[in-house]
């Protein structure tokens, strides 16, 4: 093997910053070449069983905050590059080497330093971005096994992507791996100013309690630059340029896990 990674989920039930902290010095006893540590998705909208789950046991925002700046600290302290919004490598690790050089990229399953044209995915639920749309295969064993026994690919559903998709595919892609976008490069690569195809965007971006004034953002003529804060909270900044978030309608159920 290259490398070997750990993944670690903080936010969980009834976690605490004592037992966390434990965790995190037995990982980096181990030294793992590279880590990622995901925020714990509370979907109960989607996974049924997580209403079992009582609300009390679920660390609230404050606590979260606080074990995501712990991991922070202790893998940086112990030498570990900060990598995108939730990984960590060694600098020897391939991944800081891409992250150092502005080649990163990400997929479904996370960060890469790979940029395939097509991803085929194998595994129920398992989605795959092939030929401009996205694929996802049943989520069930048996529906997958039959559909595998009669010679059918084991699609659930599919999603086209737009022209405008791929474009704003491509700047929340360079914001989540190499925080910074160069917008005269947009404006070359999509032939119009990147300010007539996110006016909205900057706008919001700019607005009083937005990301510049938070000091999440910097933004000059040429370019937008995360900040330190913002490259630990680039989720947050990214959503503002996904239309569909945007024109989720009012009272809809949510899709998507909180951010913290």
């Amino acid at each position: 093997f290259a490398s070997v990674n750990i993944d670690l989920i903080y936010g969980l039930p009834y976690q605490t910053v004592v037992g966390f902290q434990r965790t995190l010095d037995q990982v980096i006893t181990l030294r793992p070449d590279r880590v990622a540590v995901y925020s714990f998705a509370f979907v109960p909208w989607i996974k049924g069983h997580m209403r079992h789950l009582p609300p009390e046991s679920l660390p609230g925002p404050e606590l979260k905050l606080e074990l995501l700046a712990l991991a922070i600290d202790r893998f940086t302290a112990a030498g570990y590059v900060a990598i995108g919004m939730d990984h960590f490598a060694l600098p020897h690790d391939e991944l800081a080497r891409a992250a150092e050089a502005g080649t990163l990229r990400r997929n479904f399953m996370g960060y890469t330093v790979q940029s395939a044209r097509d991803m085929v995915a194998v595994g129920i639920s398992a989605i795959g971005d092939v030929q401009g749309a996205f694929v996802q295969n049943v989520k069930k064993l048996p529906a997958y096994g039959q559909a595998i026994a009669a010679g059918k690919f084991p699609v659930e559903k599919g999603y086209a992507l737009t022209a405008d998709d791929t474009l704003r595919r491509h700047v929340i892609t360079e914001l989540m791996c190499n925080s910074r976008l160069d917008l005269g490069a947009i404006a070359t690569k999509f032939g119009r100013p990147f300010a007539d195809l996110f006016a909205v965007e900057l706008a919001e971006l700019q607005a009083p309690g937005g990301p510049v004034a938070d000091g999440m953002v910097e933004l000059t003529p040429g370019w937008i630059r995360l900040t330190p804060l913002g490259r630990r909270f680039v989720r947050n900044v990214a959503m503002i340029f996904d239309r569909h978030l945007r024109e989720d309608a009012p009272g809809e159920k949510p899709v998507f896990s909180r951010t913290v």
